[in-house]
Order: C-alpha cells, then sequence, then structure tokens
C-alpha cells in the first residue's frame, strides 16, 4: 500500500469567504474522485486550522502501489480537477509517498 499526499498553499484572496469557497469546492471535487478513479482506496481532504503554518489544505490518499499512484495522477478525472479547479489559485504544492 502507498500512502499519497499532497499540501497545497495557495494564493491570496480578495476575503476569507472566498478562500473557504475555493477550499470547499477542492475538498468537494477532489473527494468525488473516489467513485471515478478505480485505483483510489482513500481520498480525504483536510484544511489547515493554524494560520500561523504556510500550508492551506493537505489531501491523503491510499493507493495499492506507484503504478497506481502514476494512474491516478494521470487520469482524466483528476487531470480536470488539478488543472481546472486547484492550477489557477495554487501557490505552492508539496508531496511525499510512502509505503505503509
Amino acid at each position: 500500500m502507498v500512502r499519497h499526499i499532497v499540501m497545497f498553499k495557495l494564493k491570496e484572496f480578495a476575503s476569507p469567504i472566498e478562500k473557504l469557497a475555493k477550499l470547499d469546492e477542492i475538498k468537494a471535487k477532489l473527494e468525488a474522485l473516489k467513485d471515478k478513479i478505480e485505483v483510489l482506496k482513500r481520498i480525504e481532504v483536510k484544511f489547515n486550522c493554524n494560520p500561523e503554518e504556510t500550508w492551506d489544505l493537505i489531501l491523503i490518499t491510499e493507493l495499492d502501489s506507484l503504478e497506481d499512484v502514476n494512474t491516478y495522477a494521470n487520469h482524466p478525472e483528476h487531470v480536470a480537477v488539478a488543472k481546472g479547479i486547484i492550477g489557477p489559485v495554487k501557490a505552492d504544492r508539496a508531496c511525499v509517498d510512502y509505503e505503509c
């Protein structure tokens, strides 16, 4: 089993309400991938509650192998969310994949 963890920092927003709306959209779109990408065993998105920290949200997924991580990453449904929803508001991204 491989755990694929990604953290995102978002660009500045005009208001906290606008940022929260985008975070909610990202969470909904990413978590909906569970029903669309067969190799996903688990997917969860959480928001950072500590304003003193750098990262805004974390994505935690579990897949059977690194090959499945690649399948997930290149799946058209994932690409649509990554490029169409997250890409325009992403300031930074960090990722770790590890065997568990």
